[in-house]
């Protein structure tokens, strides 16, 4: 029996050994199939088909319960995955709005992002306007091949959408307009099935086009702390790889409101930056029309020479080889601060008298001294009447002798007057002689009998003598009396700090008048031809201590070296051709030929095309100005466009340029 029993025993064990391996066998696989799951699913990786099936209801319910939990991990890492790919567009779409200063290409930028993170078909951006409206920016649509508005720089031919009605109130009929009002996103399904909002116009659009406006979702622009400045409106989101069109999903609002609220940030950047740069440009015109206001004969200078500079700095940016070849604005911001420098060039001239600027005679201050001289000489005359007069009462001298006396004196005066006039308009080179003469004339007398220091301010009274001469008193009747002097206030320290190269006269003004009557060429004395040059100095010493930003550096500089030469000899700091940039010698260029070639001053006739281009072609030869940039003044056709734009026709003729051309140039 016993044996019986182990033998038994023996093949139960046999049966039940193997059956127990196989079914542990069945566990354990299930096991490590679900531990090789977990594995995967640690790594992210939802690959695989899972655990099979399990006989053991435990295993078999992990198994399910694991896939489950598997199969959503996977649809959560895909959601993760597209939500991470839309935040990283989102973020590279906010840094490149920072940085873009192009308000079309922005525009463009916001609406094309939104696109592209909803799929959507279709999208417009509205602006809002100064008369409560909102502009149609831009309008885009794939299905119809639309594509109006932003760089393009083309707005929609569509009116803009009112936000209020014809009474002032609100309009909230309109889905954009109510989206602004409340500034709150909306999200609509199916425009075709709304009733809180008109969809007529959507409708009769799509019934012209073959389309259907279906989806919408509209989002306020609204930048942090502001008013809402616009609209961003989607159309029709699309399932991604198809056309079929859905809502849109509420988990990517969330995404098109941050980028709208980056974008709305961003537009109004670049709107605050945009009115700036128009402030800056305005400030800039009206201090240069105020300083061509301040003379009559100097209008439309300040704004002659930007235009004419721009004109030549832009040819020769085309330039591909020589000299010239290397010199390129290669930015707007170039462009602009180049214009600024441009605009700026005479600023310092709000400084300068315009009695020196006008000056049109030697004796000219604010008024024209000659009425005095000829007044003294007046009197001269007559008292050569009363001393005849006297002679004949008298009875002493023979009334012929008398009255020959009294026109030999006449006639002197008369000529000696002449003179003098002759002197003070300046119209010739004042020879040694002349002078002589005029000294000679000076040396005449007159009798003064009237108080001179009567009616003078308390400036004017320093300057006279403390000890008063007992009247009546005996005068020169041309003279350079001390009081004519007005010492420089403050000394020559003024622009100690600017290393000017030029010699300043010791004394503001000379108002002498033999001293001004003796000026060799033209009617300025050299304190009045130190003034007119002093512009220039007081335009670098105003801009050289503003704050420029980095991008306005060379202001300073493109405004305050069109007086330098290409040989050192200009001013104010005596700079040459190694020292100069192409757009200095360019404004050089621009300066000259617009005072040749303008009509309005005083003290010249206007100069015919060709007389100008004769003239400018000695500060070439004498290397005044750029040689380079004169030939292309010349080949580029520059010089006669602006002609035509800014001479009178009596002034344009034929200018024969190959024989002004070096010949380099000419071949």
């Amino acid at each position: 029996m016993q044996g019986q029993m182990l033998l038994l025993a023996g093949m139960v064990m046999l049966v039940i050994l193997p059956l127990t391996l196989l079914v542990s066998s069945r566990i354990a696989a299930t096991v490590r199939a679900l531990a090789e799951e977990a594995e995967r699913v640690r790594h992210f990786d939802f690959s695989g088909r899972g655990p099979e099936d399990s006989f053991i209801l435990e295993f078999y319910s992990l198994g399910q319960a694991f896939g489950s939990m598997k199969e959503s991990l996977a649809q959560k890492a895909l959601a993760l995955e597209v939500a991470q790919v839309k935040l990283e567009k989102l973020v590279g779409l906010g840094i490149a709005m920072s940085s873009e200063r192009d308000s079309n290409k922005l525009m463009e930028m916001i609406l094309m992002g939104a696109k592209d993170l909803t799929n959507a078909d279709g999208g417009t951006l509205y602006m809002r306007t100064e008369d409560d409206t909102l502009r149609f920016q831009i309008l885009r649509n794939d299905t119809l091949g639309v594509a109006v508005g932003g760089v393009s720089g083309e707005l929609p031919n569509i009116p803009a959408v009112l936000l209020k009605d014809a009474e002032g109130n609100a309009n909230h009929r309109n889905v954009v307009s109510h989206c602004v009002h409340e500034e709150l996103t909306i999200n609509i399904v199916d425009a075709y099935d709304s009733s809180q909002f008109d969809f007529s116009g959507t409708k009769v659009f799509d019934e012209r086009n073959g389309y259907r406006s279906q989806s919408f979702l509209t989002v306020p622009l609204k930048p942090r702390g502001g008013d809402v400045i616009g609209a961003l409106q989607l159309i029709n989101a699309r399932v991604p790889g198809t056309n079929d069109i859905i809502p849109f999903d509420p988990a990517i609002q969330s995404f098109v409101e941050a980028l709208s609220a980056q974008a709305a940030t961003a537009l109004y950047n670049r709107q605050l930056l945009d009115a700036q740069e128009k402030l800056m440009d305005s400030m800039i015109q009206i201090i240069a029309g105020a300083i061509d206001a301040k003379s009559p004969y100097t209008g439309g200078h300040c704004e002659r020479v930007p235009e004419l500079a721009l004109m030549l700095a832009e040819e020769a940016g085309k330039v591909a080889t020589g000299p010239l070849a290397n010199f390129a604005f290669k930015s707007e911001e170039e462009w602009r601060e180049f214009k600024i420098g441009a605009w700026l060039h005479d600023c310092g001239k709000v400084v300068t008298p315009e009695y020196v600027v006008d000056k049109a005679t030697k004796l000219e201050t604010i008024y024209n001294r000659i009425h005095e001289v000829r007044t003294r000489f007046e009197l001269l005359l007559r008292d050569a009447v009363i001393s005849y007069m006297q002679g004949v009462i008298g009875g002493d001298e023979d009334e012929t002798v008398l009255r020959e006396r009294m026109e030999a004196r006449r006639a002197q005066l008369l000529e000696d007057f002449a003179f003098v006039a002759e002197c003070n308009v300046g119209g010739e080179f004042m020879a040694p002689e002349k002078v002589e003469r005029l000294k000679l004339i000076a040396e005449q007398t007159w009798v003064r009998t009237f108080d001179d220091r009567l009616g003078l301010s308390h400036e004017e009274l320093k300057r006279f003598p403390a000890d008063k001469p007992d009247l009546p008193v005996t005068e020169k009747l041309l003279d350079d009396k001390p009081w004519h002097v007005i010492p420089r206030p403050g000394g020559k320290e003024r622009y100690a700090e600017f290393n000017f190269a030029v010699n300043i006269p010791e004394n503001l003004y000379n108002f002498g008048e033999v001293y001004n009557l003796s000026v060799s060429r033209g009617t300025l004395s050299e304190e009045e031809r130190f003034k007119i040059n002093e512009h220039i100095m007081q335009t670098i010493a105003m801009l050289e201590r503003l704050p420029f930003p980095k991008h306005m550096q060379r202001v300073p500089e493109y405004a305050g070296t069109h007086h330098e030469t290409m040989i050192g000899t200009g001013y104010p700091r005596k700079l040459d051709a190694s020292q100069l940039s192409v757009p200095s010698r360019i404004m050089a260029i621009a300066d000259i030929f617009e005072a040749l070639t303008a009509s309005d001053r005083p003290y010249k006739k206007a100069k015919t095309l060709s007389e100008s281009i004769k003239i400018l072609s000695f500060f070439k030869k004498d290397k005044h100005i750029d040689g380079d940039l004169f030939d292309l003044f010349l080949t580029s056709g520059v010089y006669k466009e602006y002609a035509e734009r800014f001479l009178l026709p009596e002034q344009i003729d034929e200018v024969a340029v190959e024989q002004y051309l070096t010949k380099t140039a000419a071949e």
